[in-house]
């Protein structure tokens, strides 16, 4: 959904100024503008990645979160605060995507806490409502770390409480929370030696910043349509994700290179392209220019002649949007033939990245299939839409990606069944548990013995690197192909084959029987066969199997049993 906010407050006029309590409707506008600048600044907190891989973007499963919370709000008319709040959070909590969004959920649902019953929220009531946000979202997780999200909303809550003691209005509030955000996010790198190590701040610590700092923008009649203007480093620019959600006047994406002819003003440049498309990108390497934008059909020429008038053009490329969408859909609305389940009985629910990969869980009895994986997080509704039709109350999911495991266990509570989350965090480690399912069961036992499954896989990943970066004393240059070992980065190379044989050599392979590949998008079955081959040349022990994953940015995703 596009949404769209004309700003037209005065100064000492709107609540904020005169330090009026707000009502539900005062809320929503704020969620709205929140909305809007978090959604403006997307790709550059998917940027933050510390592993320069394909991943469940952090921006892109805020923005989902936050929309699917103002979609519950958006027709509404509702005036008390406190009702108003807890629809906020009922909707960011069904539509929570990935770790972040669902901590974000967690931040809202605290945040409604407080506001419980009022009509209005003053700056006392807003105070304490970042304070209850802020507990309620730590206990949501199981091991907090700080240098997080929970870490920035912990020190926004502690700094308001602080300056509270010394001003009393609202609007000094929100100041004081954007300040500390900006301040905290800052700050992760000392708190977490990853994100030091990667060059980067947390991701979702700076959507948290995003989101208070539109509220800020909106109040003060500043843009939230413009980002600001910081250029990225080529390397660290973001642009895989062009299918993950294509509004109105999405139809081509355009990404041109170009040299300019004469001082760049970025300001400008930014403002011109606004008048053209949305998602906008600007990235530079080397005296070379990026730029990147969604535009409309019948605008499809105005970006490429508009830096033909500022620079020299060096490379441009053109994707229909549109097209990508359609065969994707074609693609995974393939026919998966699932296991039957009774009730009483005990039904597997599996997310999988592709249809090959859907089709072997299916095989091996999954009851219930939720597409989803890497740069394609399902929502907690997803979770919860995928077995609550199931004739049975005895239901186990297993998420196969450590950033669907939270969305998973949100999906627990939602529901009066007996759901239990088997914390698997690849694709391998899915399989292993699936095979110890037994339907007629006790839920206990096979949970117990899915659990244990899980440590007696190893699993491999090779894709393409998003960006360079030094991790792990591997150095990795954007574009090379690199290999991660139970989701460390072990190796980068400039071909698959060598990138799997280095993580091969890198694995622990003593105990261990059988590898198999589950090849994907950009590798064909000849070259995998011709690579499983060289394997079992080297490996003459090991036996080597080769499937169809169907898994869209990794070539290879690698099962060692």
């Amino acid at each position: 959904m596009s949404v769209d906010i004309q700003p037209s407050i005065n100064p000492g006029k709107h609540k904020l100024y005169q330090n009026l309590p707000l009502d539900g409707q005062d809320l929503k506008t704020l969620i709205e503008a929140s909305l809007i600048w978090l959604k403006t600044n997307q790709q550059t907190v998917n940027a933050l990645n510390v592993y320069p891989i394909p991943d469940g973007d952090t921006g892109t499963n805020m923005v989902l979160t936050m929309q699917a919370a103002f979609n519950e709000i958006t027709a509404s008319g509702e005036r008390n605060i406190g009702k108003m709040a807890h629809a906020i959070a009922r909707g960011a909590l069904m539509g929570a995507r990935g770790n972040s969004g669902v901590i974000l959920s967690q931040l809202w649902r605290g945040f409604a806490r407080a506001l419980d019953n009022l009509e209005t929220m003053d700056s006392l009531t807003f105070v304490r409502a970042l304070g209850e946000a802020k507990i309620t979202a730590y206990k949501g997780v199981v091991r907090p770390v700080e240098g997080t999200i929970l870490t920035v909303a912990k020190d926004v809550a502690q700094s308001t409480e602080t300056v509270f003691k010394d001003k009393k209005e609202i609007l000094d509030i929100l100041e004081t929370a954007v300040q500390a955000a900006d301040e905290s996010v800052k700050r992760t790198p000392d708190l977490l030696p990853v994100l030091k190590s990667a060059g980067v701040v947390d991701a979702g610590g700076k959507g948290l910043f995003y989101i208070l700092e539109g509220m800020l923008r909106y109040a003060k009649e500043m843009s939230l349509e413009t980002p600001v203007t910081t250029v990225q480093p080529l390397s660290s620019l973001v642009l895989d994700n062009s299918l993950e959600e294509i509004e109105p006047g999405q139809d081509y994406e355009i990404v041109v290179d170009f040299r300019p002819n004469q001082p760049f003003d970025l300001d400008n440049f930014y403002a011109n392209l606004s008048a053209m498309g949305t998602s906008i990108q600007v990235g530079e390497g080397e005296g070379i220019y990026r730029m990147h934008i969604h535009v409309a059909d019948d605008r499809l020429n105005e970006p490429i002649e508009y830096i033909r008038s500022v620079g020299t053009l060096v490379k441009s490329a053109t994707e229909n949007l549109r097209v990508q969408v359609e065969a994707q859909a074609k693609g995974t609305n393939q026919k998966i033939q699932l296991t039957p389940v009774e009730g009483g009985q005990i039904a597997v629910v599996a997310v999988a990245p592709g249809s090959g990969i859907a089709g072997i869980f299916a095989s091996l009895g999954a009851a219930g299939i939720i597409e989803g994986g890497q740069t394609m997080n399902p929502s907690t509704e997803d979770i919860l839409r995928s077995f609550e039709h199931l004739p049975t109350d005895k239901i186990i999911i297993l998420p196969n990606n450590k950033n669907i495991i939270l969305a998973a266990e949100s999906a627990v509570g939602l529901t009066d069944k007996r759901v239990v989350v088997i914390p698997s965090k690849s694709i391998p480690q899915g399989l292993s548990a699936i095979l110890r399912m037994a339907p007629e069961g006790d839920l206990e036992k096979v949970c117990k013995e899915m659990k244990r499954a899980l440590t007696e896989v190893e699993t491999g990943e090779i894709t393409t690197a998003t960006r360079s970066v030094e991790l792990n004393s591997v150095q990795v240059r954007e574009g090379e192909v690199i290999a991660l070992y139970n989701g460390e980065l072990v190796f980068s190379s400039t071909s698959v084959e060598d990138a799997c044989k280095g993580l091969l050599e890198r694995a622990n392979l003593d105990n261990h029987e059988r590898i198999t590949l589950f090849y994907g998008a950009g590798f064909d079955k000849p070259d995998v066969d011709h690579l499983a081959e060289q394997i079992q040349a080297q490996y003459a022990e090991m036996e080597i199997e080769v499937h169809e994953g169907g898994q869209p940015h990794y070539q290879l995703i690698i099962s060692i049993e």
